[in-house]
């Protein structure tokens, strides 16, 4: 029973597969047909106002392509978002990058630039509104390959276990997210990244990992904005990778709120972190406002999914509602 249960299965992912690329091609042949036909018969032929209908598309659209550019060049010259523009984002993400990407294949540019480009945009773009957060509304997202790969230590399920030796970024990393009471998750795969983002709902991701995972993570993740660091790699992809702490405490910086921002440790009679933490629903305050007693869950997570550590972000696909 179990056997023909399976099999079922696997008929059934073969059946779409094979309904979806028969329609797929069948629309591509039509298309190709419209491309002939259209241009032997003529416009005219076919009806008297058929070459003002596809003229005004047609004007439609290169307005439009016209209006985006535009706007986006603005957008990063200006740092301020214009009058509907609101979306440059999502279309460089799901348009223009995949062209982009073939033009300079054409062109002989390498994807690595290509990739690394994009992020710089995106980060700006992200950056543009000035929207501020609260901390339990920042996650720091980073890939497993910062553990040193010596280190006997397991932080795959309990990020705690960390021994604060300072041979690995992952000392820092801990740093920041107690001094700020953000969220901080390592994960080693995309499913238990999504399930993360899933479960802490954050309204930015602050993402670390190479130009392809993250230019990969920034176009899975839309419309959740994704702020992307890029990871130093002395010994290599995925192998003792490091991450820029100062550039990574700017961009939270940046991007959380004032009034939850710890004051500066020397200053008199100021609150310190836990006291920033409750008051902006940090952490703290989610165990304090707990009438049951039982304390919320930390805002240092750590997973893993079975895949290569620096793809965490490669199949994260979760769009926050």
């Amino acid at each position: 029973m179990a056997n023909t249960s399976v099999e079922h299965l696997e008929d059934s992912r073969k059946r779409l597969f094979i309904g979806l690329i028969s329609g797929t091609s069948l629309l591509v042949c039509l298309i190709l047909v419209l491309l002939w036909v259209i241009p032997y018969v003529g416009l005219k032929n076919i009806h008297p106002y058929a070459p003002w209908v596809v003229g005004a598309l047609v004007a439609t659209l290169i307005v439009l392509v016209l209006w985006a550019c535009l706007g986006l060049l603005l957008n990063l010259a200006l740092r301020r978002s214009l009058p509907f523009t609101h979306r440059l984002r999502g279309l460089t993400i799901k348009l223009l990058l995949p062209l982009m990407t073939l033009l300079a294949m054409a062109l002989r540019i390498s994807k690595e630039h290509v990739r690394s480009s994009f992020i710089k945009v995106n980060n700006e773009l992200v950056a543009g509104p000035k929207p501020k957060y609260k901390p339990t509304e920042i996650l720091l997202l980073m890939p497993h390959c910062l553990q040193n790969s010596r280190c006997a230590k397991r932080l795959t399920y309990n990020i705690n276990n960390c021994a604060r030796c300072g041979l690995c970024p992952i000392t820092g990393l801990l740093s920041l997210a107690d001094h700020y009471g953000v969220h901080l998750a390592i994960a080693t795969g995309g499913t238990i990244a999504r399930r993360i983002v899933v479960q802490k709902r954050p309204k930015i991701i602050l993402a670390v990992a190479c130009e392809r995972d993250l230019a990969s993570g920034i176009q899975d993740t839309y419309p959740l904005p994704v702020y992307g660091v890029l990871n130093e790699r002395p010994n290599g992809p995925c192998l003792d990778t490091l991450v820029p702490l100062e550039r990574l405490e700017r961009a939270i910086i940046r991007f959380m709120d004032p009034d939850c921002l710890p004051a500066p440790s020397g200053e008199p009679d100021a609150p310190g972190p836990a006291d920033a933490k409750n008051a902006c629903g940090g952490p703290d305050a989610a165990v304090a406002a707990n009438a049951s007693g039982e304390p919320a869950p930390a805002g240092l997570e750590n997973a893993s999914g079975g895949q290569r550590g620096n793809a965490l972000l490669e199949t994260l696909s979760v769009k926050i509602q």
